[in-house]
């Protein structure tokens, strides 16, 4: 039986996909990058892909800043100004996929995985305690958030794993703070990327639609935990994480077999 060109069985796998996905990327990031190959391998074109893996994802960025603001974790005030630098960086990169070839970023994206998975390896200051900022607030909100913003739009996958290693490494925000933070401008960049993608036609709605409810469980369920676990234990989960998504792309792009 197929719905809408898509068999049971695909359409079961990519929900199944969306719920682990929403889950890890509330707790890690990088859910982009288990749900953005899953629609690609399920036969949507790539520029189709990135479309409908926004419409999805944005459940899951919803889902998680809500529950940050539910509970009192991130204050709306204190980060309005860097999800309105976050939206309109992702806004420009979505437009400029429109046009250009995305298997440019074939190879940035493995590299910063490696940079993000070696970062928290090896440092000591991904706690739950705040640290000195190497960058003022005004810098980071004029140029880091957007320049991350900006990639979301274009490609997306490890964005969240992104913004929460910048608020350790120049805001010196702790561990749990800063990914906190990252829900509500991960949310941000998705949202934008989806007006965009909404607007070119890029968005395949019954994929979509069914993921976004994988993805509101799966956040949901890691928006729980993320205030219970140990910053520790978090740490291990973004190097697993980044470190996993890079073997997996490495090996999707026929670089290594396994």
């Amino acid at each position: 039986m197929e719905v809408a060109g898509f068999s049971l069985e695909i359409l079961f796998y990519l929900l199944a996909v969306a719920v682990i996905a929403g889950f890890l990327d509330t707790l890690a990031g990088g859910g982009g990058l288990l749900s953005l190959p899953a629609l690609i391998l399920s036969g949507i074109p790539p520029i189709v892909a990135l479309g409908t893996n926004k419409l999805q994802g944005s459940m899951g960025t919803a889902t998680a800043t809500w529950m940050m603001f539910r509970k009192k974790k991130v204050s709306f005030d204190d980060v309005k100004l860097l999800m309105l630098s976050a939206f309109i960086g992702s806004a420009l990169g979505s437009i400029t996929v429109q046009f250009m070839d995305t298997e440019l970023l074939d190879f940035i994206v493995p590299g910063v995985l490696f940079m993000i998975a070696i970062y928290f390896l090896i440092s000591p200051r991904a706690s739950e305690n705040d640290t000195r900022e190497k960058i003022s607030r005004k810098k980071y909100q004029t140029f880091i958030v957007p320049a991350i913003g900006w990639y979301d739009g274009m490609f997306g996958p490890g964005t969240g794993s992104f913004f929460a290693l910048a608020g350790v490494s120049l805001r010196g925000h702790g561990l749990i703070k800063s990914t906190a933070i990252a829900k509500t401008l991960n949310f941000a960049t998705n949202f934008a990327s989806l007006l965009i993608f909404l607007m070119a036609g890029k968005v395949v709605w019954v994929v979509g639609l069914l993921m976004m409810v994988g993805q509101f469980a799966g956040a949901w369920l890691g928006s729980h935990f993320l205030f219970k676990i140990n910053p520790r234990i978090l740490k291990f989960i973004v190097v697993i994480m980044c470190l996993g998504m890079l073997i997996k792309y490495a090996h999707d792009m026929g670089w290594i077999q396994l």
